[in-house]
């Protein structure tokens, strides 16, 4: 397994997608919104109750990898072309 850490962690998009691969999960399962986490130990409960909780964990575990697989790879490592980059590529480059 080979992923290009470093390129993907230079895209902004890939930790909008890991962001979201775990609190999408947490929030759906507790069945929150935005307006219920309306203060800090209000969300540190949350993190809590979804840390103690192997279900949620489970699934967030399995939302995150499906964040960072490469659907255009076989298995979970890059292609040698998206190992070779050096930066993000770009739309029509």
């Amino acid at each position: 397994m080979k992923i290009n850490w470093k390129v993907r962690s230079s895209n902004p998009l890939f930790w909008v997608q890991v962001f979201l691969a775990i609190v999408v999960p947490i929030g759906a399962y507790f069945g929150l919104t935005g307006q219920d986490i309306t203060s800090w130990p209000i969300l540190f409960r949350v993190v809590i109750d979804a840390l103690s909780n192997p279900y949620v964990l489970f699934t967030v575990a399995v939302s995150v990898y499906n964040a960072v697989m490469d659907p255009t790879t076989y298995g979970l490592g890059d292609s040698k072309q998206a190992l070779g980059y050096k930066k993000p590529k770009k739309e029509g480059r």
